[in-house]
């Protein structure tokens, strides 16, 4: 089970072996948790939440995440994805729920604040049984000595991850307010994007591509209307924000 707007991956990997799927609407970009709730069968077993969400950059707060998790069934296993909890003020306390015995793996990734995306490394946190069936089903080598090493450095590596951070949120208001200023309507986030409301997500897309700027299209989660911006340097972002002050003139937004 994931909300209507997850990371598409869940779905398709359920696919892949042929496992049934259940998608539960969000409301408004956010998910619907009571909904997920309700929607709980006995015969469901993994409940994925990414927290901040990909593609949307939504969060649940902490409080209602903590009220869900207590109400989930024991048979079903809540599964964190965290690829960006290190951008999150105020991160939740999944290691503490771990610790508390509480069904719950979380999930995190360098491909993120630490920028090893291309070495393709992430670790988790879970109850040992759990770990142990991991161990057993994961495929041999399935992580090189060069990941490994990448990794132990990128998370003794401080400063990097706080100069990271600081850039994105900088980055990230910077952003908010040039799409505000033009009226454009924009998903709340507190990952390193931002969602915006273009009206043709591909026409965006293709545009600002022959003009050297790569965003990434919604079409693929049903939502042909939006793009998701990512944070870069600063530099980066004027670049940006010049091409698609020049892409809008072409193909202005209808409210």
């Amino acid at each position: 089970m994931a909300s209507r707007y997850a990371f598409v991956v869940y779905k398709l990997m359920a696919q892949l072996f042929d496992i049934e799927f259940l998608e539960v609407p969000d409301r408004d970009f956010y998910p619907d948790l009571e909904g997920m709730l309700a929607a709980i069968r006995p015969d469901t077993r993994l409940v994925f939440l990414a927290n901040p969400n990909n593609p949307t950059g939504t969060r649940i707060p902490n409080h209602d995440l903590d009220h869900f998790i207590q109400r989930v069934p024991e048979t079903a296993l809540v599964v964190l994805d965290e690829a960006y909890y290190e951008f999150l003020e105020e991160a939740p306390p999944s290691l503490d729920w771990i610790r508390q015995g509480r069904r719950v793996v979380a999930m995190r990734t360098f491909s993120k604040i630490q920028g090893l995306a291309g070495l393709r490394i992430g670790y988790g946190f879970a109850d040992p049984e759990i770990i142990e069936i991991l161990q057993r089903c994961r495929q041999p080598f399935n992580i090189n000595a060069l990941a490994q090493a990448a990794a132990l450095a990128g998370l003794a590596d401080e400063e990097h991850m706080a100069r990271t951070r600081q850039i994105t949120q900088q980055g990230r208001e910077k952003l908010n307010r040039f799409f505000a200023e033009l009226h454009l309507r924009q998903l709340p986030s507190e990952a390193n994007f931002i969602m915006v409301h273009v009206g043709q997500a591909d026409v965006f897309f293709k545009a600002l591509l022959q003009r050297g700027v790569i965003i990434r299209s919604m079409t693929s989660y049903g939502l042909p209307e939006w793009i998701r911006v990512s944070i870069g340097t600063p530099e980066e972002m004027l670049k940006f924000e010049r091409e698609f002050l020049n892409v809008l003139h072409d193909h202005p937004v209808r409210h």
